[in-house]
């Protein structure tokens, strides 16, 4: 198990995230541009995070956040903007990075607390064995995403609720939100995503997402910039037919055919008008246009007479 290292989360020294550079004079054009192309890139995503952390409330004064770090690039990339803002924040926050080792094979344990330590940032690391649980109970070949996150979320849920800590900050996307939006749309019938920002289903949990304004290639690019030790998933990266994965290509089509396709269908998720759709929960057409006193009849009275008729295809 290890432990958050002597430096307490308030005395952070936080620096830029932008990599170091060597003196304008002594670079070579390319590298020159390369750099302002880094800088820009860094700026950029720095924005990003701050408008979302605004419009959404995401992070307060006294908060203390759990930043779930997983050894991918999204998960770094959070980290190190978070950090680079929190030195000019107009609140003063804690940060804490948590990983949780889910025992898989091969899983190189030192690697995240030899960066965080190097960093200077306080970490805990939750050893669980959720590995061997996901490999018994899934058949091989099918899917564990779902399981293996429901058990990740218990345990990192669990660690919270003990430490005090106020918000659980996750490495999803803009591109991840909108893929979960069209798998819930193709799979389960609904329209709904991933929310910037939700309380949790036993009301014990603020989770925020600061990463939701922010592409993925531009995240993957940053993190390839930052150099971050990347650790893969082996548990389910060779799953080549996620659905997950299908839709990714889906939208990336998209975006190649249609540039900025992308940035619209996500600020749509923004700009919602129950009134154009068809839930009764959300908008009451029941009573729109109604006259007053005239009644209303229920479903069995307007299909009494039509029970057992056979569906056509030429129904009005």
């Amino acid at each position: 198990m290890y432990a958050s290292g002597p430096v307490p989360v308030s005395g952070l020294q936080c620096r830029a995230s932008n990599p170091v550079q060597a003196p304008m004079s002594a670079t070579p054009e390319s590298s020159r541009k390369q750099a302002y192309e880094a800088g820009k890139l860094a700026k950029r995503l720095r924005h990003q995070v701050g408008q979302a952390i605004a419009d959404f409330n995401m992070i307060e004064d006294g908060d203390k956040v759990m930043v779930c770090l997983s050894g991918g690039k999204d998960s770094y990339t959070l980290l190190d903007i978070l950090l680079s803002l929190k030195a000019k924040a107009p609140v003063h926050f804690e940060l804490i990075a948590v990983n949780l080792d889910q025992k898989q094979p091969d899983f190189p344990e030192h690697v995240l607390p030899d960066y965080l330590t190097a960093r200077g940032v306080p970490f805990h690391i939750i050893e669980q064995d959720t590995y061997s649980t996901v490999t018994r109970v899934i058949p091989a070949g099918k899917t564990m995403c779902s399981l293996c996150s429901r058990l990740r979320r218990g345990a990192l849920y669990s660690w919270a609720a003990e430490n005090g800590i106020t918000k659980i900050a996750l490495g999803h996307h803009r591109d991840d939100i909108l893929a979960t939006f069209f798998l819930n749309l193709f799979h389960h019938a609904s329209l709904k995503a991933m929310p910037p920002k939700l309380r949790s289903d036993d009301g014990r949990h603020v989770v925020i997402r600061p990463l939701a304004y922010c592409r993925e290639s531009d995240i993957a690019e940053y993190a390839a910039q930052r150099a971050f030790p990347i650790i893969p998933c082996n548990l389910c990266g060779s799953q080549e037919n996620l659905q997950r994965k299908q839709v990714g290509l889906m939208m990336a089509e998209w975006e190649r055919q249609f540039p900025g396709r992308a940035e619209t269908m996500f600020r749509a998720l923004g700009n919602v008008a129950p009134s154009q759709l068809a839930d009764r929960n959300l908008f009451d057409f029941a009573s729109l246009g109604s006259r007053e006193g005239a009644g209303r009849a229920d479903a069995h009275g307007w299909l009494a007479g039509y029970a057992g008729e056979p569906a056509t295809d030429d129904a009005v």
